[in-house]
């Protein structure tokens, strides 16, 4: 008997829309393409966490949406919208007002996104002042609120403190609360509990998601710790050699992912694995951005490789829940993702994978 089949689910106006984004790094030595075409949508009020190992293009993408690269070097192409504003087409005047105000960004290291020769309280009161236009006495107002708001102890003395006088925990709460001085619509978040012990790390991610809730924002938060991304996201994004090559929901990408590389992040991590169960690793390493491999970027790694996964780039393959693979092996049964793991065949893309295995840290290793 087959499965009923499901209705499409609706979906209200993106407040962000990313459109076949392309960005492409040209020197005299070499062209790095580091986004490679990647497209999705996010409402007001939702968390989108982008995750993938270093050097998927992450980072490129979030800085892209604030136009933080080098004009001189940077090619950038596809739609970027945020609410009214066309990001991609808009002057550099106007971008440097929206920075701040419209889409905020919350960096990876705190000690080198706060100024070592200003206390806290004079950098977030100069944010407040740059885009608000108000009074000194205001704006100290307004960085005590805000250290209020991300719950920093005894805040009127740590506005007179200077960076290196207090804690990762405490440089991240100032971060987010710079980040958040202006009342962005969108706030990026790249990896901002990276550096953060695991009971500091619960307590920033708590703190960032009540926050968004409160103020209603959209967020767009980057990581590539799979549990980070269980706890904070309503939506998915997983991205690999500048693609997403799996996106939807957070409970169908992480429970019932459809991409190889997706399945096999997953295998890798310790969750409900005991003792003496090995991890399974990835072998090899992410392709070199600037020679791709023809067909898809994973192929050379992936344990389910044929030779039509050589031939070209998969297309998006997308369920009525609006769940997406780039997989040569999904189908669609009764309007919904499913994984068809076939069988590898080709020689040419096996001894890929072989040539991945024995280069591979674990294989190395244990050598």
């Amino acid at each position: 008997m087959s499965p009923p089949a499901v209705a499409a689910v609706p979906r209200p106006e993106p407040f962000v829309r990313v459109e076949d984004l392309r960005v492409t790094f040209v020197s005299r030595d070499a062209t790095v393409r580091a986004v490679n075409g990647i497209s999705f949508d996010l409402e007001r009020g939702k968390v989108l966490c982008v995750i993938g190992e270093s050097g998927s293009g992450k980072s490129v993408m979030m800085r892209s949406l604030l136009r933080l690269h080098p004009k001189g070097r940077t090619v950038i192409e596809g739609g970027m919208r945020v609410g009214e504003h066309d990001i991609a087409s808009i002057g550099d005047r106007t971008m440097t007002k929206l920075r701040g105000s419209l889409v905020s960004m919350v960096f990876q290291e705190p000690m080198t996104a706060l100024d070592p020769l200003y206390t806290v309280g004079e950098q977030i009161a100069e944010t407040v002042r740059r885009h608000e236009k108000v009074s000194r006495e205001a704006a100290w107002a307004r960085a005590l609120e805000l250290l209020e708001l991300v719950r920093v102890p005894s805040p009127e003395r740590r506005l007179k403190a200077y960076p290196h006088e207090l804690s990762g925990g405490l440089r991240q709460r100032i971060v987010i609360a710079m980040a958040l001085s202006c009342r962005p619509s969108l706030l990026l978040a790249d990896e901002p509990t990276t550096a953060l012990d695991a009971s500091v790390q619960i307590q920033i991610l708590v703190l960032l998601r009540r926050i968004q809730r409160e103020m209603g924002m959209a967020m767009i938060f980057v990581t590539h710790d799979l549990g980070v991304a269980a706890q904070i996201a309503d939506e998915v994004a997983v991205m690999y050699a500048g693609r997403i090559i799996e996106y939807g929901d957070a409970r169908d990408v992480l429970v019932a992912p459809k991409h190889p590389y997706t399945r096999a992040m997953l295998a890798s991590t310790a969750k409900d694995q005991g003792r003496d169960h090995p991890l399974e690793a990835i072998a090899g390493s992410p392709p070199d951005l600037r020679a791709l491999p023809d067909g898809c970027s994973f192929a050379p790694r992936c344990a389910h490789a044929g030779p039509d996964c050589t031939r070209a780039v998969p297309a998006p393959v997308t369920d009525l829940r609006r769940h997406m693979a780039r997989c040569v092996r999904t189908r669609l049964k009764a309007g919904l993702l499913t994984f068809d793991p076939g069988v590898a065949g080709d020689p040419a893309v096996r001894e890929g994978i072989d040539l991945a295995a024995r280069s591979s840290p674990a294989h190395c290793a244990s050598a």
